[in-house]
């Protein structure tokens, strides 16, 4: 089973946690320096009247941004590949939650943090190496109550704040983690 979050890129059921890369934040400092630049050519331009396609200074700076934001798209790229091969390769069944992604992009707050860890990609490339390899992909309605389940015992204790991240099943008394527990 695997678990998508923010913080942490993917839980497994297993407990290993796969780590979020965040590629663009990484980034964002040199970005918004390159993009500050490529606005100050344009406007310099645009103050002589000169067309843009005759700015070589503009021209350069427009490839800089474009090779920037270019490399980021790689490095995701790159790095959802390596880890949707390794799932499919280990593990015959995966069982993955079927995220309301566009909706959860209307939430102003997350939404360059959900763009950036790049969920639908990574649910593609899952379903297209489960097909190569002869895997199988589940998938789990978004609204199963997985992290409100205890997996030991199956008692449902309700809903509860995101803030609380672990929490004791007041059936059998197991200790649960909210992540790995849904996943």
């Amino acid at each position: 089973g695997i678990d998508l979050g923010i913080t942490d890129f993917a839980i497994l059921s297993t407990g290993r946690k796969v780590d979020n890369q965040r590629f663009t934040a990484k980034m964002e400092q040199k970005l918004k320096r390159e993009q500050r630049k490529l606005s100050r050519r344009y406007e310099q331009a645009k103050k002589e009247g000169r067309n843009l396609r005759e700015c070589m200074n503009y021209q350069k700076q427009r490839r800089k941004v474009a090779r920037l934001r270019e490399r980021v798209a790689f490095q995701r790229e790159d790095f959802l590949n390596k880890l949707s091969t390794a799932l499919i390769r280990h593990y015959d069944v995966i069982c993955i939650e079927n995220l309301n992604t566009k909706g959860m992009l209307k939430n102003h707050k997350l939404a360059k943090a959900i763009r950036d860890v790049s969920w639908s990609s990574f649910v593609q490339k899952l379903m297209y190496k489960a097909k190569w390899f002869g895997r199988k992909i589940v998938e789990i309605d978004r609204f199963f109550p997985s992290s409100q389940l205890c997996h030991t015992c199956g008692h449902r204790d309700g809903k509860k704040p995101l803030a609380i991240r672990v929490w004791t099943c007041s059936s059998c008394g197991t200790i649960l983690d909210r992540d790995i527990n849904a996943s």
